[in-house]
């Protein structure tokens, strides 16, 4: 029988379901049933649209227990990361919007307000939740509200810092807060580090099962309720731990500890929920889980368990898009060839491996790579103490996410003149992840950084050579960023001047047009169309952007208009930059940068967005078209000796 056939056949009772008032009213028996209808509509939906399958695969029976226990939306569930609330969703009326996730107009593949009443915060960066949590818990309090609070936590982002200082304040303040666990020895991929090891060790001691037997009796035996059941299944805990796994690394925080329970038997969840929240103070419920569960290709991949595909055929977990060179691979294949011929390079992810290409080089040189799990604070400090013994660290994160370390880049690499690299994955627009996901703030939040050298490829040949440019760098850090897909075809240079790539130019010198990274082919394409109005344009592709290359400014002072288009937000941009180097150099030559608005910009594909942003070729050729003839239109100002006054 097919997913889709099964879905058909056995979805009646999800049918049932337009919130979760609905999942209280049933039987045991139910539950497991809407648990498997439950899967079957997630990889019929999911393999259609892409998404995070694995880990919601992962949390079925866990959600069904949050939401029997627990009374949304007056109680609040947060969901860290927010990748793996779509069962909540589902649960809370929103099935029929799964038929465009992560589409235009259709459901976010996170948590947002604007969906629902149930979702509070829109969080899909991890280590964030406990952090909300123990802020809401206090609010509470302080106006004597009665409503629980309760964070899910994977035990990839208790790898982050956050988390700890979280948990810190969240025991000191003792307010009522139910921390689930979801431990499934996996963020995106296996988790790393101490914590990873330490609850592995009890994942896998061999009385793990008889510990999961002994809970879920002690809780099907005892008559109490509340506080009084709690610590009986505290007891039981107490009785045990030491065969298992020592348990004290949370207790000693003086936060409660209650576990480990089988994260996919739905009344074991669900009396250990109910223990907690009862219990009247903080208590951490740990729950193991496993990612994929129910789906034989999800549990089958070892990489990250389908942790977020593109659309797939539903029977095999195959991906349907034909296979093609991405940034990503040219990236991994050309840092592979570096390491080959330096030994002191080596590599830094943040749990991430397999994403950012990082795995290759690991693959190669184990040793000589270091995954410091969900931490890009400690990733950047750490590549810093790397860089001062004498390496050259190339750390490897989404763009996005290096926005939390920024102080670090700042302080304890730049100010020390460090040479580490920082490649930075998915940079610019994205597409379907939405908002949280975009890399459009690295060009402007990075470019204050004294020191820092900022490189752009525009396509596989120029990622190769500005990566082995910026390794090349031993007196300061270096950025790399790229986006994401498919890479572009190269677009060879007509010439260069200093790192400057003329990619296009007319015997007209009416435009200089900018294009950053990626935008090169467009710009390309505006300088025909342009030229077709009888102007002539010359494309270049200024490699490096920041800091801003002198010959950038000389080729500017040469043009009658500039115009920069970037795939990152104006505000600071490369725009912005080459504007105020041309006023320093008293180049009087007007500047229109054309870039991402600061703002939060909705999901949907990424040409769907541009279009949006006025960012496509037929647009920015209109633009700069409209520009250059409102030149011609001026009035001669008498000040300038007859020039036309330019603004």
């Amino acid at each position: 029988m097919s997913v889709e056939e099964g879905t058909a056949n056995h979805g009646r009772l999800l049918g049932t379901v337009h919130g979760p008032q609905d999942v209280k009213r049933m039987t045991a028996e139910q539950l497991d049933i809407l648990a498997a209808e439950i899967r079957d509509f997630l990889i019929a939906k999911v393999s259609r649209t892409g998404g995070h399958v694995g880990p919601n695969l992962g949390v079925v029976e866990l959600t069904l227990a949050m939401h029997r226990v627990f009374d949304s939306p007056r109680d609040r569930l947060l969901f860290d990361t927010g990748h793996q609330a779509y069962v909540h969703k589902i649960l809370t009326g929103r099935q029929e919007g799964f038929d465009k996730l992560r589409q235009r107009g259709g459901l976010s593949g996170y948590p947002s307000q604007a969906e629902s009443e149930h979702d509070l915060i829109e969080n899909s960066h991890a280590s964030t939740a406990l952090s909300y949590a123990d802020g809401l818990a206090k609010a509470y309090a302080l106006r004597g509200e009665k409503r629980s609070v309760v964070a899910v936590v994977g035990d990839g982002a208790l790898t982050g810092g956050m988390c700890w200082e979280a948990l810190n304040n969240i025991a000191t303040a003792g307010n009522p807060l139910v921390i689930v666990v979801n431990d499934n020895g996996r963020s995106y991929s296996p988790t790393i580090g101490g914590l990873a090891d330490h609850l592995s060790s009890l994942r896998l001691n061999p009385g793990y099962e008889k510990v999961l037997d002994t809970v879920k009796d002690a809780l099907g035996n005892t008559p109490f309720v509340g506080k009084p059941m709690y610590e009986v299944l505290h007891a039981v805990k107490k009785g045990i731990k030491d065969a298992v796994a020592p348990q004290a690394m949370f207790e000693d925080l003086g936060i409660k500890y209650v576990g480990p329970v089988d994260g996919h038997d739905v009344p074991a969840v669900e009396a250990a929920l109910r223990a907690a929240k009862n219990f009247g103070g903080p208590v951490i419920v740990h729950a193991v889980t496993r990612k994929g569960y129910g789906y034989r290709p999800a549990e089958d991949d070892e990489a990250d368990c389908l942790h977020g595909p593109g659309a797939f055929e539903a029977e095999t977990g195959k991906l349907l898009a034909v296979p093609s060179v991405k940034w990503t691979n040219v990236f991994a294949d050309e840092l592979v060839a570096i390491a080959d011929e330096r030994p002191d390079v080596v590599g830094i992810t943040a749990a991430m491996a397999e994403p950012t290409g990082i795995a290759t080089l690991a693959r190669k040189y184990p040793e000589r790579v270091y995954d410091v799990g969900i931490a890009e604070q400690h990733a950047a400090t750490s590549a810093a103490g790397l860089a001062m013994g004498g390496l050259h660290p190339v750390v490897a994160v989404y763009a996005t996410f290096l926005n939390r370390a920024f102080d670090q880049v700042l302080l304890d690499v730049a100010m020390h003149k460090l040479p580490v690299t920082f490649v930075l994955d998915r940079a610019g627009i994205t597409g379907p992840d939405g908002p949280s996901h975009y890399g459009i703030w690295d060009m402007s939040v990075f470019g204050v950084v004294p020191g820092l050298r900022i490189a752009a490829p525009r396509d596989s040949a120029t990622l190769r050579e500005e990566l082995r440019e910026a390794v090349a760098v031993d007196d300061g850090p270096t950025i790399l960023r790229f986006p994401t897909g498919t890479v572009a075809a190269d677009l060879p240079a007509v010439r260069r001047v200093g790192p400057v790539d003329v990619l296009a130019e007319s015997a007209r010198t009416d435009v200089l047009l900018v294009a950053v990274g990626s935008f090169a082919g467009l710009g390309v394409e505006v300088a025909a169309r342009v030229a077709e109005q009888g102007y002539g344009v010359t494309v270049v592709d200024p490699r490096w952007v920041r800091p801003v290359p002198a010959e950038l400014v000389e080729l500017a002072a040469g043009h009658r208009l500039v115009v920069t288009v970037e795939d990152g937000v104006r505000i600071g941009g490369v725009g912005s930059a080459l504007a105020q180097a041309m006023r320093d150099a008293d180049v009087r030559v007007p500047v229109k940068d054309m870039g991402v608005p600061a703002d939060w910009h909705p999901h949907g594909t990424r040409a769907q967005i541009l279009a949006d942003l006025r960012l496509t070729a037929q647009d920015v050729a209109r633009d700069v078209t409209g520009w250059i003839s409102g030149l011609d239109a001026a009035p001669v100002d008498p000040a300038t000796n007859g020039a036309r006054a330019q603004s």
